[in-house]
């Protein structure tokens, strides 16, 4: 029953913040809400880190994603441990282990898309061994199944 309560609070709370059209006003630090499960370290390091950059982050322990990551229109392909939304000027879907810069790039661009997305858990990315250095792609999504992800940033480029 609590299980089913979690996933009942967390679905109203994500269409809370996807939800087209909503007068909110932004707070001054763009809070961020994220959808984990309660035995995932490497996004609690992912929390840590962007609580450190300054954004204030409620966390939200569900046992099962799935129902988040399909209300949030993030692409199989894109899926990671965790996802996070963005309340903001803009709502914006952040999966997985974003790294921070990528998260300021958007926010500042503000560009019309769902979200950013790196997929899976690639070593040295924020929460996974952080490597200023390490290469890896941050994808961006419009939220349209059959539209492919493009390229939003390419990190441990010099």
């Amino acid at each position: 029953m609590k299980n089913h309560a979690n996933r009942v609070a967390a679905g109203a709370a994500l269409a809370f913040f996807l939800a087209p059209g909503l007068a909110h006003a932004a707070p001054a630090d763009t809070a961020i809400t994220v959808f984990k499960t309660p035995w995932c370290g490497c996004c609690e390091l992912w929390v840590e880190a962007m609580n450190e950059a300054g954004y204030p982050v409620k966390t939200i322990d569900l046992e099962d994603l799935s129902n988040i990551k399909k209300q949030a229109s993030v692409p199989g392909d894109l899926e990671a441990c965790h996802t996070a939304v963005v309340d903001g000027e803009r709502k914006y879907v952040l999966e997985g282990h974003v790294p921070i810069e990528a998260v300021e790039k958007l926010l500042e661009e503000q560009p019309d898309i769902k979200g950013i997305a790196v997929p899976g858990m690639p070593s040295g990315s924020l929460g996974m061994g952080y490597d200023p250095n390490a290469r890896y792609t941050v994808y961006s999504f419009d939220g349209i199944s059959d539209e492919a992800p493009a390229v939003f940033l390419e990190t441990g480029v010099k």
